[in-house]
């Protein structure tokens, strides 16, 4: 017994080494990845003549960066409601189309349905950056260069999204929707009120991977944006990238603002998006 029970504390000590020993890797790999974002934060309070002296914390903390950013470039304002305004337009028409998209193919059986899935995810392997003249020459043909259409029209539908959603809502119980049927409902009631609710995990990942690859986008704004008005965040940034000089502090108070949104937006959905990355992995 005595032998059994030394066997038994050896191995509660191994197993509590173990955890520990993960948690400091997990904590050692967390600093490294959040020291960018620490040496970010120092930098946007720092002085010009401090920014370069001291690696992170400066003893003598400034917001004359930000009154900087404001002077010199006074449509910041209306940068960062230009892109807030596209990213919430693109992620909402992203969510509904694709998931409406994603019900379709997981619910309803039709002729052609694995056709066009081989087909979406074909799609998938083509860069966007091969997809860019000829969409810029159809946006050209419509008359959609340098308006909000352009960037919204051509990112409206995501082949990504519809895969995440189908996988998603394969997990709806028939029985749900059948009861929903038998109740009146219609099909795009059993959507709106019976599938999309049950997917809201997928729906809070979603709208996060959404809205931030709506708000980095760069290259996309910068071919079909000419109007200072229309600008966006990123590249608001770039035109702040001087050729012989380089305001590195309005710079850094520039990027820390862009960042706070998409920041605040992954506190508020943080629980969902946890829950839409482990949709699927256990099966009940």
């Amino acid at each position: 017994m005595e032998l059994k029970g030394g066997r038994m504390v050896r191995g509660r000590f191994r197993e509590t080494g173990l955890v520990l020993a993960v948690h400091a890797a997990l904590a050692c790999v967390a600093c490294v990845m959040i020291a960018p974002l620490f040496w970010l934060l120092c930098a946007a309070f720092k002085s010009p003549m401090d920014l370069f002296h001291y690696t992170f914390i400066s003893p003598n903390p400034s917001v004359e960066n930000f009154f900087a950013l404001f002077h010199h470039t006074p449509l910041f304002g209306r940068y960062v409601v230009n892109s807030a305004f596209i990213s919430t337009a693109v992620t909402l028409l992203q969510l509904f189309f694709s998931s409406l998209a994603g019900f379709a193919l997981a619910k309803y059986e039709f002729r052609g349905k694995r056709a066009i899935m081989t087909l979406m995810l074909a799609t998938m392997m083509i860069p966007g950056q091969v997809l860019l003249a000829p969409t810029y020459k159809l946006i050209y043909q419509m008359g959609l260069v340098d308006t909000y259409w352009a960037l919204t029209l051509p990112a409206i539908v995501s082949v990504f999204g519809i895969i995440l959603f189908r996988q998603s809502m394969l997990q709806v119980p028939d029985e749900l929707l059948d009861a929903g049927r038998i109740d009146g409902c219609s099909e795009f009631r059993l959507y709106w009120e019976v599938a999309l609710p049950v997917s809201r995990p997928m729906v809070g990942a979603f709208c996060l991977v959404a809205f931030m690859g709506a708000w980095n986008n760069f290259l996309w704004p910068q071919i079909v944006l000419q109007s200072h008005e229309r600008f966006t965040l990123p590249i608001a940034l770039n035109q702040m990238v001087g050729l012989y000089s380089q305001e590195y502090g309005s710079l850094m108070a520039g990027t820390l603002l862009s960042i706070l949104p998409v920041m605040v937006l992954f506190l508020i959905l943080q629980k969902e998006f946890l829950a839409g990355l482990t949709a699927g992995a256990v099966k009940g």
